[in-house]
């Protein structure tokens, strides 16, 4: 699976968790740049993430992301 595959579903994965048809992401989107991704909502998009790659994130990785771009880096890493 490509990078942009992943992305893709990454953001499929925020349209519907944060119900908003107009979310783009870029490998260097932020939290700060989506205004409906809060804290609660991390919550609620690693745990979608996780059930869609079927994957368990460890919590040192979460807490380091700083963008899309590194959360693909974590998917990549568990997927291979």
């Amino acid at each position: 699976m490509t990078r942009n595959d992943i992305l893709k579903q990454i953001n499929q994965i925020f349209i519907e968790t944060l119900d908003n048809e107009e979310i783009t992401l870029t490998e260097n989107t932020q939290a700060s740049d989506v205004d409906e991704w809060d804290s609660l909502m991390h919550v609620l998009l690693v745990d979608a993430m996780e059930k869609h790659f079927n994957l368990r994130f460890k919590a040192s990785d979460i807490q380091n992301w700083n963008n899309v771009g590194e959360i693909i880096d974590s998917i990549n890493h568990d997927l291979h």
